[in-house]
């Protein structure tokens, strides 16, 4: 334990000095949630409400590039081989770097909320036990995926290219840029296979409609279950020394870590119940009879 809280440690004061890190977990983040919050929902409260979880859910997928970015870096630059020569495993290494990333990446959600509340008047969250572990998981999750990437590519160009390919694919197709709702219903039918789909839906279950535990238990399990494929993964795939190659098969034990949501996105397709969910939470602010209601006017003194 000792040495994880020494790791994790290193691993922040590391991390700070890192300005693509610090790009993807606070400068875009916040850059965003303006973007959403003042100009697509016009600073109206109810929508900033519904336009929040796709704000932190790229918060929180956005980390998982400044954490594999700066694996690599560390592995060409020597720094992991001169770790190794401490006692430590690669379980130690990369359980210290999810948690780095964890305490890095929560200040920025919490901005993200007290800004809505102070800002823009949202005075309605939902459950904040479920947002909270909700978005815990969630972070575990996506961290979890950049170790993936970290340990697949060879070079920081090769994890530059699969972080782009990887970001974009769960932006545009999930629902966090666009209501899910709105896309053509092939890329609906998609999203059910993306984990980042869960995090957007579920946050707008938790926050909008005050969803609980039990209610996003599909939710939180999936991605559990993804983090800890992942990370079991991750250690086997891990790499000390910049000369290490990563056979081409390994890649393969990388790709398996998708089949969770293979077979969730195969029973959501046949039997779930998450576009419809979707929909529910976009009709909720785009009805007619949710926009808000001018207020009264004076009464007028009798003469």
């Amino acid at each position: 334990m000792k040495h994880f809280v020494t790791l994790a440690s290193n691993r922040i004061r590391l991390t700070m000095r890192n300005k693509i890190f610090l790009f993807f977990t606070l400068l875009m983040p916040l850059g965003l949630f303006f973007l959403f919050a003042g100009i697509f929902a016009k600073g109206e409260p109810r929508m900033v409400t519904y336009l929040l979880g796709p704000v932190i859910s790229l918060t929180v997928m956005g980390s998982f590039w400044g954490l594999s970015a700066n694996l690599v870096m560390y592995r060409e630059q020597g720094i992991l081989r001169r770790f190794r020569l401490a006692p430590v495993t690669a379980a130690d290494m990369l359980a210290s770097s999810i948690a780095a990333n964890y305490i890095l990446t929560m200040p920025t959600v919490i901005i993200e909320i007290l800004l809505a509340r102070w800002l823009y008047h949202v005075t309605q969250i939902g459950s904040l036990l479920s947002l909270a572990i909700l978005v815990s998981v969630s972070t575990i999750s996506f961290a979890a995926l950049g170790l993936i990437v970290a340990s697949v590519t060879n070079s920081m160009q090769e994890t530059q290219v699969i972080c782009q390919i990887v970001w974009y694919a769960l932006m545009f197709f999930s629902g966090a840029t666009f209501p899910l709702p709105m896309l053509p219903r092939v890329v609906q039918h998609l999203a059910v296979f993306l984990p980042a789909t869960y995090l957007v839906i579920g946050l707008q279950k938790a926050m909008l409609l005050g969803a609980g535990l039990w209610a996003l238990r599909v939710e939180i399990t999936a991605l559990g279950a993804w983090a800890i494929l992942a990370f079991f993964v991750s250690t086997q795939l891990f790499r000390w020394e910049p000369g290490e190659k990563v056979p081409s098969r390994a890649k393969l034990w990388a790709v398996a870590t998708i089949v969770p949501f293979l077979l969730l996105g195969a029973w959501e397709s046949k039997y779930g119940h998450i576009q419809g969910q979707a929909k529910s939470a976009y009709k909720m602010v785009t009805a007619p009879g949710t926009a808000p209601e001018p207020p009264a006017e004076p009464a007028k003194a009798p003469r």
